[in-house]
Formats: structure tokens, C-alpha cells, sequence
């Protein structure tokens, strides 16, 4: 928070018309909670940002104007038509606790991206009408600028042909469709008034709740808010496989045979050592001695006891980039006050197994772990790992919690580990499997580093599993690296889980 406020103070003074902060509640919606969540996480995030800002000596008026919002657009159109709506509702009467005089502090203004996880691996060209829709919400709810996302993007990284067709969506809408020629089309529709209300009342309900435990600040701190869009997850992705939400091409109107669709290739190798040679070539050129000093400048401003410090952080940060400190360089000189923020690692149970209750095939299923049990003197027990700088921990939160509702026991892995640690973590915790959920284009490169580090380790008999965004292409290179189980997007956690059992009795019986 302290960041916050000098960026914000920083930005007030000397770029008058940037936009401070990017309120973000599209990376929860992309975690997991549904719009209501999203909508007042986010907006109870702008109202701690707000009341810090003004706690560190500002005036309401002289920054609000510049806070700007981000929100995710998913597949329930009606609402997220209504979130938006809501959205503008909620945020004036925020404005209007703070006492602001403006009406620019009033005025929500948004940024939208649609949704990432709604895009399907199987059948992918569904994905261009999936993506199209969401971006007709997010223009009839009023947002001020969009990101539509590339039907590819559940496969790899997007390639020039799919980014055009995503741009082209837009333009579409802007050029031929007069959709944008009606400020709020929706206005006096019943149907959307109602839900409008109905979503302004329930997001005001958890604002009240977060402001009950303190803010937003306490409320991340506790892990609450974490818990809260994680149950909405696994929530949602149990109804899935349960097939009682259809998704077209996935659970329902699936083809008989998937034609290959061309993907963008990384090199993850030649990228890192390009820009390894970058920074050296950077370090060799600069004046090391004023790089120390800028950077010892932000650790002792970090560091008054107040909390306060002397001098802005922001302003600090530029004038060490100016000398040509790195991004890490800098994390560093404030990680030796703050230290580095660890995120409770915690699951939710019960959730997904709950809409399997009366499922013969779960039921089959936690027979047979029972009978594992029974036979090994213990239940199976996996690892869930997160490696690199992939943050996206929807998929991996899921999966545990779905493989514990089962009855395994699971280990959820910190996020950004290095593949040498999550081995060691997975051979300290005597772990039959250790998964690997990837999304961010890294598995050629840490899959096999794990395999490895646990060959090198004397844990051969750990079974590795990945699941995540992973071409088919790719396939033939991971099992020959030593993976034994891949499940991509829209594979049934049941039948995944069921898989990895099989896999752990044949390494246990090998």
C-alpha cells in the first residue's frame, strides 16, 4: 500500500493525465469468481487504494480522476452487461463516502479483456464466436477500451493469423455493427435494470463484509478473498465435468477426430539467453557505483519505521532505471526491508465433490483409493506444483481441490518455484506424483528440468503428470522426457485423477 500511494502521489504531480492505477478484477474472474465477486473485489480494492492515498496527505479530488478499472468478460452475457452497469453504480457511491466534489472522481471508467478461461482446446474455432460475444458485453455494459483475446490462446501463444481475426472483432463491432452509436442500449429494459440492481446489491453486501475485517488489505492478508474466488472455482469447473453447464465442443457436441491447428513456436532457451546477454551487455556499460547508491537510496526509504519513508518510491525507481538498474535489481533493494510476500497456501473442500454426490463413477472412484489405502498403508498423496513465473494457479487450485475431495492427499506447491524445489519439496513430503500445471508457454524448458531434478535426487519413482496449456505437438517430447499423464483443458478431473492412480500402482508395482 505503501507503493500505491507514491505512485499515485507521484503520478498526480508529475503526469497529471495517466492513469495512476489499473484496478484489476480480471485476473480473480479469470481465478475463478463469478461476476458479483469480481465486481466487488475490485471496487473494494479501489476504495482501499483510495483511502491510503488520502491517508499519505492527498486530496480526494486531485487523483480519483485518474484511477481507471479492469475487468474480465466471460460467457453470461446478461451479466456481465449488468456488472458493468453496476460497476458505475457502486463506484459513485464510494466517491461519495470520500466526500469527493468531482465528477470525473465519479465516473468509473473501465478497461475489459474477455475471458482467457473460456477459450477451449478442443474445437478452437468456437473460440472466435466465444470471444466475439464477450466483446458485444463488455461494449453494450460501456466499457472505454478492449482486449479481445485470440482463439488459440488455450493451445499456445497466439500467432499473427488468430491476433488479426481478434483485432478484426473488434473493429467489426466498432464499423458495421452501429452497436456503439447508443450510449447505454439497455437502459429501462426490465430484465437488465433488475439485474443490475440485483448485482449492485450483492457486491455491496461483500464490500460490507471486507470492510468489516478491516479493508481489502486484511482481507487478502487473511486469505478470505483468496478462499472465497477458489470455492468459486472449483464450483464452477465441478459442474463442468458434471456436465450440468454445457461447453460446446468439450462436454457436449464434441468432434470424432481434432484437426491440428497451426501454433506459434517459442523458443524458451534462445529467448532467456538473448536476454541474458542483453542485461549483461546493459551492466557492462553503466556506472555501477551510482546504481548502488539509487538503489541503496529506495531500501532506506523503504525503510523509515512510519511507514511513510523519506522520498518516493516511484521517483526513486526512475531515477535507478534512468541509471539503468533492473526490474529485479530494484525488487531486491525493497525485498531487504519488506521481504518477499508468500501467499497462504490454502485449498477448499468439499466444494467440488459436492456436485458428485450421487455419481457412480466418483463413488467408484474414492472406493478404489480407499482400497489403496488399504493395501500401500497410506492414501495416495500428490504434489501440485506451480514453476517459473507462471501465476496462473486457477487450474492447479482446482485440481487439488478436486483430488482431495476424492480422498488424496494433496500438497499445493508456493507459486514461482523452481523446478529444483518443488523436487525437493515433493521427496521431503514423500509424494507418489508430483503435477505440474502449466499456462504459460514454460513447459519445454521446466517440465523436463523437474523430471531431471528428481533423477538427480534418487526420486525416479515420483510419477510426473502435467496439465495445462500444452500443444499436441508438444506431447511426444514431454512423455519422452519422463512424463507419464497429460490432461489439457477440458479434461475431466474424475478421469484424470483416475488416471494418476493407475500410473501411481504401476510405479509402485514396477
Amino acid at each position: 500500500m505503501r507503493i500505491i500511494a507514491d505512485i499515485i502521489g507521484y503520478t498526480a504531480k508529475h503526469m497529471p493525465k495517466f492513469n495512476s492505477i489499473s484496478i484489476s478484477g480480471y485476473h480473480m474472474q479469470e481465478a475463478g469468481a463469478n461476476q458479483a465477486l469480481e465486481l466487488a473485489l475490485t471496487l473494494a480494492d479501489g476504495k482501499e487504494y483510495v483511502r491510503t492515498a488520502i491517508s499519505s496527505g492527498m486530496d480526494v479530488d486531485d487523483f480519483a480522476g485518474r484511477l481507471s478499472f479492469f475487468f474480465a468478460i466471460g460467457m453470461n452475457f446478461y451479466l456481465e452487461v449488468a456488472k458493468l452497469r453496476a460497476a458505475r453504480l457502486l463506484w459513485w457511491r464510494i466517491m461519495k463516502e470520500f466526500e469527493s466534489k468531482s465528477q470525473k472522481s465519479m465516473m468509473l471508467r473501465t478497461h475489459c479483456q474477455t475471458s482467457g478461461w473460456s477459450l477451449t482446446e478442443q474445437d478452437p474455432y468456437n473460440n472466435v464466436v466465444r470471444t466475439a460475444i464477450e466483446a458485444m458485453a463488455a461494449v453494450f455494459g460501456g466499457t472505454q477500451s478492449l482486449h479481445t483475446n485470440s482463439f488459440d490462446e488455450a493451445i499456445a501463444l497466439p500467432t499473427d493469423f488468430s491476433a488479426r481475426i481478434a483485432r478484426n472483432t473488434q473493429l467489426i463491432i466498432k464499423e458495421e455493427t452501429h452497436i456503439t452509436n447508443v450510449i447505454d442500449p439497455w437502459a429501462g429494459s426490465y430484465m437488465m435494470e433488475k439485474l443490475t440492481q440485483d448485482m449492485a446489491d450483492k457486491a455491496w453486501e461483500i464490500i460490507q463484509e471486507v470492510e468489516k475485517m478491516g479493508g481489502m488489505t486484511k482481507a487478502v492478508e487473511s486469505g478470505w478473498a483468496k478462499l472465497k474466488i477458489e470455492a468459486s472455482a472449483a464450483e464452477k469447473q465441478a459442474r463442468i465435468d458434471a456436465g450440468k453447464d454445457v461447453i460446446v465442443g468439450v462436454n457436449k457436441y464434441k468432434l470424432e477426430k481434432e484437426e491440428p491447428i497451426e501454433i506459434r513456436e517459442i523458443d524458451n532457451a534462445a529467448v532467456r539467453n538473448a536476454q541474458i546477454s542483453r542485461l549483461k551487455a546493459i551492466r557492462a556499460k553503466r556506472d555501477d557505483a551510482k546504481v548502488r547508491a539509487a538503489l541503496e537510496a529506495l531500501t532506506l526509504s523503504a525503510g523509515d519505521t512510519d511507514g511513510k519513508g523519506e522520498g518516493n518510491l516511484l521517483d526513486l525507481a526512475i531515477q535507478a532505471m534512468g541509471l539503468r538498474a533492473t526490474v529485479s535489481e530494484i525488487s531486491d533493494a525493497l525485498e531487504k526491508t519488506w521481504g518477499r510476500y508468500r501467499a497462504v497456501t490454502q485449498s477448499v473442500s468439499g466444494v467440488y465433490g459436492a456436485q458428485f454426490e450421487e455419481d457412480e463413477g466418483w463413488s467408484a472412484m474414492q472406493k478404489q483409493i480407499e482400497a489403496f489405502a488399504t493395501e500401500e498403508g497410506r492414501r495416495p498423496r500428490i504434489m501440485i506444483a506451480k514453476l517459473g513465473q507462471d501465476g496462473h494457479d486457477r487450474g492447479a487450485k482446482v485440481v487439488a481441490t478436486a483430488f482431495a475431495d476424492l480422498g488424496f492427499d494433496v500438497d499445493i506447491g508456493p507459486l514461482f518455484q523452481a523446478p529444483e524445489e518443488a523436487a525437493r519439496q515433493a521427496i521431503e513430503n514423500d509424494v507418489h506424483a508430483l503435477g505440474v500445471s502449466t499456462l504459460a508457454a514454460g513447459h519445454k524448458t521446466l517440465v523436463p528440468a523437474i523430471v531431471k531434478a528428481l533423477k538427480d535426487q534418487g526420486a525416479e519413482d515420483i510419477v510426473v503428470f502435467v496439465g495445462g496449456v500444452i500443444p499436441q505437438q508438444d506431447y511426444d517430447f514431454l512423455y519422452q522426457a519422463g512424463v507419464k499423464g497429460i490432461y489439457g483443458p477440458g479434461t475431466p478431473i474424475p478421469a484424470c485423477a483416475g488416471d494418476v492412480l493407475a500410473k501411481i500402482r504401476a510405479a509402485q508395482h514396477a
